[in-house]
Parts: C-alpha cells; structure tokens; sequence
C-alpha cells in the first residue's frame, strides 16, 4: 500500500474511499479498501509503505495499542457490540477504552451519564439498560456501536460499509447519526462503500479504488457537483476499460 497519513484526512473531515464506482467485482478487488482499513488498525501489515497518525509513525505498532485511538465499526452489526452484555455495560466498557483495567462500576453517577449518551441516538435506548445487547434490532445494534465507538474520541474512526446490511430506513438512520457526531466530536473518519450515491452524499472527501489502487481523489468543491454518472464516466476515462469487461456484476 502507499503511506497512508490520518493528517492529509483534515481533521474532522469525513472521507470516503468507494471501490470499484459501486460495483461488485471479484472477491480480491472488493476487498481492498477493507484490507487498507485492517492495515490503518493494525490487522495486516503492509507488505510496503508507511502508516503515519498525526506525523507519528505506527506502520509496526500492535493492534492493541492502536485500539486505544482508532476506532472501527463493521458491516455485520453483531461484530461491534458483547451479545451477553446488558446496554449498559456495553456502553460502560466502551468508556473505559484505553483506560488500565477491565472492571465496570456501574454507580448512579455512570448510569446517568450512560443515559445521556444513549439519549443522543433517539431511540428510548436510556430506558432499556437492564436489557441484553441482543435483544436490539440490527440498526439499534450498529447505532450502539456507533455510539460506543465515538465515547472515547478516537483519533480516526473506520467505517467498514457499516450500512451495507441494514434497511435502506435503518441505514438513513445510522447514517445520519454518523454524519452528526463526527461533525460534533471534530472526528476524522474513513468510510468504505461500495454505494456510489452514499460516497457522493456524504463527506468531503472521495477516493475511488480499482485493484487496490487509489485512481480517483476529489475533495470539497470539486466533490459536490458529482452525480454517479459523472462518477461513472470518470471511472471510465481513467481505466480506460469498461466494466463489464472485467466480469462483474453492476449492482448500484
């Protein structure tokens, strides 16, 4: 992979990295702009290039440790959230992110401050705390781990199609939430999706990948007047190939 750098992501910007122009190619395409969001957390380690966070080099450093900072939500909303855990020491555990220790004090005070952030996804989870995390549906689920990855204010959050296996109402919903908290928290995050409208709607940034390369960066004014069309046809120009060619299926 090429160095990657959180600082060339402004701070509290929202970028996007979209594979492929919203089709579904073979498995080993598809999968790179995931593979480049295991290797910002630590998961895989490039075979060349750097990692750079905030001038800092951690192209070696553990995934444990880089758990203290980044944070990263999955497609399958079962992934982000302990099923045999209440809401509550879900939310709790979150909050002690990076912090030496793993036993929850659930007093009045952490209750409380519990519920304010639960009220935040409006949803009534704040009523619900007693209950087990697997009760929830899969968007009450996601939001949740939403919620949970943004308590401790992460240097960079990594979105991994965190949608993709919602209902287009549940996926609103998240979506909406997502955008809100990074705007409030000042966060910088990197979203994949393989839905070209949603790269185009959301964030300031767009990266187009093909075969695990960046082929396309546009960014602030030069992003907005963007439509899938015009994104198709960029995509078009720059492979100069067209995409039935490499045997895939269109599904945008």
């Amino acid at each position: 992979m090429p160095n990657f750098s959180a600082d060339k992501i402004s701070q509290g910007g929202f970028s996007l990295a979209s594979a492929n122009c919203g089709t579904a190619v073979s498995q080993m395409k598809a999968l790179a702009p995931t593979t480049g969001l295991c290797g910002c957390r630590g998961m895989t380690m490039p075979s060349k290039g750097r990692i750079y966070i905030n001038a800092k080099d951690i192209t070696g450093q553990d995934e444990y440790k880089r758990a203290c900072y980044i944070g990263r939500i999955y497609q399958n909303p079962l992934l982000g959230t302990a099923s045999g855990m209440t809401i509550e020491e879900n939310v709790a555990l979150a909050m002690k992110k990076g912090l030496r220790g793993l036993r929850i004090s659930l007093n009045r005070n952490l209750r409380s401050e519990i519920q304010d952030k639960l009220r935040l996804l409006g949803m009534n989870l704040e009523k619900r705390l007693k209950e087990p995390v697997s009760l929830l549906s899969g968007g009450q689920r996601q939001a949740l781990t939403l919620l949970m990855a943004i308590v401790s204010k992460p240097l960079l959050l990594l979105l991994d199609e965190h949608t993709a296996a919602l209902d287009p109402r549940n996926a609103k919903v998240v979506l909406d939430l997502t955008c809100r908290f990074i705007k409030e928290n000042k966060l910088t995050a990197l979203m994949v999706t393989h839905n070209m409208s949603q790269a185009i709607e959301f964030g300031n940034r767009l990266l187009m990948m093909d075969e695990g390369k960046i082929i396309l960066d546009v960014r602030g004014r030069e992003k907005e007047p963007l439509t899938v069309e015009k994104l198709v046809e960029k995509f078009h120009e720059i492979r100069k190939h067209s995409i039935e060619s490499d045997g895939v299926l269109l599904v945008d």
